[in-house]
């Protein structure tokens, strides 16, 4: 039975732009854009997941909005991912990259310009056709 992992992303928002993320190579799904964040760990809420996935990935603070914006579960060759997506507002700091090799700020209608993993791409889809 393959592993189920559950994992959260950040849909980060600023001036009507939504940050995009690129991994880096050497890694799993390498070179594909995300929502930045990671894996939930033992005892944490999908929420606090976030927050700390942001500090330690960019080096920033957010507000997470209340209520989940997509979940998607998508079946790679590693493992089953749960990803849980939320709409988050910058609060604090400035994105550095520790673990992405790029970032981009896009408008919601060009997200679709760029190669995004697959388990992020039906909630890419619903930001592409709904106004936030």
């Amino acid at each position: 039975m393959r592993k189920e992992v559950k994992v959260v992303g950040a849909i980060i928002v600023q001036d009507e732009k939504i940050l995009c993320a690129q991994r880096g190579p050497g890694r799993s799904l390498a070179n594909y854009w995300e929502f930045p964040g990671g894996k939930i760990e033992q005892g944490e809420s999908p929420r606090q997941a976030l927050l700390r996935e942001l500090d330690e990935e960019l080096k920033i603070k957010v507000s997470v909005s209340p209520s989940a914006f997509d979940t998607t579960v998508y079946d790679y060759d590693f493992a089953r991912i749960n990803l849980t997506t939320f709409v988050c507002e910058l609060e604090t700091g400035v994105p550095t990259l520790t673990e992405h090799v790029a970032i981009k700020w896009l408008p919601a209608h060009s997200l679709d310009q760029l190669e995004w993993a697959p388990a992020d791409r039906p909630a890419v889809k619903k930001l592409m056709h709904e106004s936030l």
